[in-house]
């Protein structure tokens, strides 16, 4: 599984130049694994597709207009959970502490449950750890998948592929109660800015803190009881 989670981390990426340059590699990692069934590997396509053929700049453009000006699609996992609470600050500590218990240290500015860090993380753990981790964000993914294919954006075939190597159905009730919170417009900039300009997330110490293993810390995941806040959307 090692390949594939790092293309389909990869394919989660900002799109750059260097990225544009791996898509053969990345297209071949996916498309010959045969953990994914041929329906997961066609529905890959047309990102892969639009990773060669696509303008880089449209490319980039369309990236942000869905991961970093949409709270409800974004690609740190604890945002669809704790919003920006003391809570997910202090999973967020435990997340660097066992990536550090592992050896792994991201070199990235980007915050620890950023899905691609989490993805190159569990590409080199042992594929059972893996899969249980992936379906701890079972419902995580499937909300996702199902507000992309909303848009008609072929990113939903990435969360597909996770949903299936998860090897877990999500949870309906959980993912029913994400799909309920309002969506924010990534179109009204006025909005989006008083959204990211609450409260932070706080890092600091936390009594109960260790270092558990990566499955045990986003188990909390499981019961969404204080989901992200989204500011109201206007109807698509």
């Amino acid at each position: 599984m090692y390949l594939t989670l790092k293309a389909l981390s990869a394919l989660l990426s900002y799109p750059g130049a260097d990225l544009q340059a791996a898509r053969y590699e990345i297209a071949r990692a996916l498309l010959t694994d045969r953990r994914l069934t041929s329906g997961l590997r066609h529905d890959l396509l047309p990102l892969l597709d639009a990773l060669g053929n696509d303008d880089l700049l449209d490319l980039q453009e369309g990236f942000v207009g869905l991961f970093d000006r949409s709270r409800s699609l974004s690609l740190n996992l604890f945002e669809h959970v704790h919003g920006e609470s003391r809570a997910r600050g202090s999973a967020m500590v435990d997340l660097v502490e066992t990536y550090r218990a592992a050896g792994f240290e991201p070199a990235t500015e980007e915050l620890p449950d950023h899905l691609p860090v989490l993805l190159e993380f569990l590409a080199h753990r042992p594929e059972a750890e893996a899969r249980e981790t992936l379906a701890d964000a079972a419902h995580i993914f499937e909300v996702l998948a199902q507000r992309l294919e909303k848009r008609d954006s072929p990113y939903a075939g990435v969360f597909r592929a996770l949903l299936h190597l998860a090897g877990e159905t999500a949870d309906a009730a959980t993912v029913e109660t994400l799909l309920a919170q309002p969506e924010d417009d990534p179109d009204d900039l006025e909005a989006l800015d008083a959204v990211w300009a609450e409260t932070q997330v706080t890092f600091g110490p936390d009594p109960n803190a260790g270092c558990p293993q990566v499955r045990d810390m986003l188990a909390r995941m499981d019961n969404p009881t204080n989901p992200a806040p989204a500011v109201p959307a206007a109807a698509e």
